[in-house]
């Protein structure tokens, strides 16, 4: 049964949004524990490019089939899994990247929702929180997807909450989503 493509952020409204989200079904990986059967031979870039034997998988829906069997082992190996193996896949920095974001209302009432680049939408908020490490390329901000699993915010996304946090009126330059407030600069660089 082949994929559905990604649906267009920009297009769509805060509920339509929210109706995807829920409508976004992933394999039970947490609940499968086989034993480790070897290498995949895949590796995810830091741009979130996937790549298998060294050569880019250019099939948009075979990078999103594989994210959706993709889980972080408590000490933070990445394997690719399924009920009956498990494989290491590396993972450059995260293996995600967010590439869009929606932005809907404002300050305490603000929302936040994400496209990655495997096409998952995910609204920043508690269970998915937005942290900032400061790197030797400057800030490098992180959106919690799911399990342990993280997207690494991309730069022209990140410039766009850099924008709305520079209109708040907090004492921390930050963004607002689903309640909660978080910081858009690395609170151990200070």
């Amino acid at each position: 049964m082949p994929m559905a493509p990604p649906p267009d952020l920009s297009s769509l409204s805060l509920a339509e949004i929210v109706q995807a989200m829920e409508a976004q079904k992933l394999p039970p990986v947490s609940q499968w524990n086989p034993s480790h059967c070897g290498d995949s031979e895949m590796r995810i870039a830091r741009d979130g490019t996937w790549f298998h034997q060294g050569s880019p998988i250019t099939r948009p829906a075979m990078v999103r089939l594989f994210s959706t069997i993709l889980r972080r082992e408590p000490d933070g190996r990445h394997v690719l899994v399924t009920p009956v193996e498990k494989l290491d896949i590396a993972v450059e920095d995260a293996p995600f990247v967010a590439v869009t974001v929606k932005a809907e209302g404002e300050g305490r009432d603000g929302r936040l929702v994400f496209q990655l680049n495997t096409g998952d939408l995910v609204a920043a908020g508690p269970a998915h929180p937005l942290r900032v490490v400061q790197g030797e390329d400057g800030p490098r901000p992180y959106l919690l997807v799911r399990d342990g699993l993280e997207a690494l915010i991309a730069r022209p996304v990140y410039y766009e909450l850099a924008e709305r946090a520079l209109v708040g009126d907090d004492q921390v330059p930050g963004v607002w989503s689903d309640g909660v407030f978080f910081p858009l600069a690395d609170a151990t660089a200070a």
